[in-house]
């Protein structure tokens, strides 16, 4: 299991994290399952106070602990990032495509597309469903870019602290 940042607001360079919280988001990005007790020794802190830490820092919205899969070995045969072009207000329609199930990161951007969508499905036929009848349908869209994955070289989640 792997911590994930989930507010963009709250990052390593906030004030609202010290050196010590830091330590302890770098300590559950080696092993989300590491013991407290193993990651007290390592930062300097009793069990408890990392117990105490790690539930504030999920409360706060820094992080979260998930499961991270490879969306292979799970039945999930084609990734893609779509590039979408917005008419008018882009937070609607980023906030609907936020709700689609296969839809695991939305992200408002500068430059040639208005949103960046990371989208897991089970094939192509799944894909093309997804983005013609779904994605391209929703009230604001104008246009669409595929980028269809065709091999994963790099997927990390240790960015948080560096």
């Amino acid at each position: 299991m792997a911590p994930v940042a989930r507010d963009s607001k709250k990052t390593a360079g906030s004030s609202s994290l010290d050196a010590v919280s830091l330590a302890i988001i770098e300590q559950l990005q080696e092993d989300g399952r590491r013991p407290y007790a193993a990651i007290g020794k390592a930062v300097g802190l009793s069990e408890a106070a990392v117990r105490q830490r790690v539930q504030k820092l999920q409360e706060q919205g820094v992080m979260q602990i998930v499961a991270v899969t490879d969306p292979l070995t799970v039945g999930f045969m084609r990734q893609a990032m779509l590039g979408v072009t917005v008419d008018g207000d882009v937070e609607p329609v980023a906030d609907a495509l936020a709700e689609i199930d296969e839809v695991d990161y939305v992200v408002i951007a500068a430059g040639s597309f208005d949103l960046l969508v990371e989208i897991v499905c089970h094939d192509d036929d799944h894909l093309l469903e997804l983005i013609n009848k779904r994605i391209r349908t929703l009230p604001g869209v104008r246009s669409t870019e595929s980028f269809v994955y065709l091999k994963l070289r790099k997927q990390t989640y240790t960015w948080g602290t560096r």
